[in-house]
């Protein structure tokens, strides 16, 4: 119940909720009148950069109860859930699979946020891999929660654009408010009991796993289009970044800048320059990656085994040459 009393009147639901997403959405239930009965959530891990909300602390002011068990699968969960009896379950960025058990337990349905237009990008990190994939568009989908992961129907959907320069920061913070906005709209129906679902029609390689550091590696066959996604879909302080290994260092780039018309997501051969491989040089005082095919990205930030490289020290250290990624 909420600090200001509950409303035995109020559908109930326990709100599984981590992340921005988790914070606005929790928000959206209170504002609505929901009664929380319960709010799960993570505790912050010390070893990963928390840029975003707490969950737990708006649990906290507005006088819910809020636990942070360290599985979702256990008896005990299970136990307080089913005591709990609530009308519906939420679940809103949270990071651990909710078992069969536990979606049955609310009355009326167990419904998830996911940050992508369903069904393309189920799975993990769906802002980072569409940016790092060229997307021009994603979105907000809340859907019925089943045993598989992103499978189940759609309740309502919300697009945002993905600008060429965006970063994935950007871009969550888009798809932050696109999942607001599609749950302020369809709640009132789906308390009513009027939403109309609609089933989702799966595509075959759209499922992604968990992102990793390793993905920010920056093959030597990229494209400048190519190698621009995969910088600003990693880009930090977020994230850790993109990179490649040359001359027994880590070069970091951590910020491009791409001009005119997006290139295509996978180019024609033909495109391709074969004497040409992606490397890092300075021309006219600027710096610059040369991609596969020829084109030259402005680098605006950049880092050589941590420290930071301009245009002035890339000369001092490698006067008239450039850096290429070893494979």
């Amino acid at each position: 119940m909420s600090a200001s009393g509950p409303n035995n009147s109020a559908p109930s639901a326990v709100v599984f909720a981590y992340h921005n997403v988790g914070v606005r959405l929790l928000k959206v239930l209170i504002d609505a009148g929901v009664q929380i009965r319960l709010v799960v959530t993570h505790a912050d891990n010390p070893n990963e950069t928390i840029w975003f909300g707490s969950v737990a602390q708006v649990a906290a002011e507005h006088g819910l109860p809020c636990i942070t068990p360290e599985a979702a699968d256990t008896p005990e969960l299970l136990a307080q859930l089913q005591a709990l009896a609530p009308d519906y379950l939420f679940s809103f960025y949270y990071r651990y699979m909710l078992p069969q058990a536990v979606l049955e337990v609310p009355r009326c349905g167990a419904y998830n946020l996911h940050g992508s237009l369903l069904p393309r990008y189920r799975g993990r990190a769906p802002v980072n891999w569409a940016v790092v994939r060229g997307e021009r568009e994603i979105g907000a989908t809340l859907h019925v929660m089943n045993a598989k992961p992103d499978h189940g129907a759609i309740v309502d959907q919300q697009a945002v654009p993905i600008l060429s320069n965006d970063t994935a920061r950007e871009v969550f913070d888009k798809v932050t408010l696109a999942a607001e906005l599609v749950l302020a709209r369809c709640l009132p129906g789906l308390l009513a009991g009027t939403a109309v679902l609609q089933t989702q029609q799966h595509i075959a390689g759209q499922y992604f796993g968990r992102r990793t550091p390793e993905d920010g590696r920056i093959p030597a066959t990229a494209t400048a289009w190519q190698t621009h996604n995969r910088v600003r879909g990693v880009a930090p302080p977020d994230y850790p970044g993109a990179f490649f290994e040359a001359d027994g260092h880590r070069v970091q780039i951590d910020r491009t800048l791409w001009a005119g018309a997006p290139g295509p997501a996978e180019p024609d051969a033909g495109t391709l320059q074969a004497d040409s491989s992606l490397a890092l040089l300075v021309q006219d005082g600027r710096l610059l990656l040369r991609g596969a095919d020829g084109v030259l990205l402005p680098v605006l930030a950049a880092r050589l085994d941590g420290s930071a490289l301009d245009a002035a020290r890339f000369q001092s250290l490698y006067p008239g040459q450039a850096l290429a990624p070893r494979d």
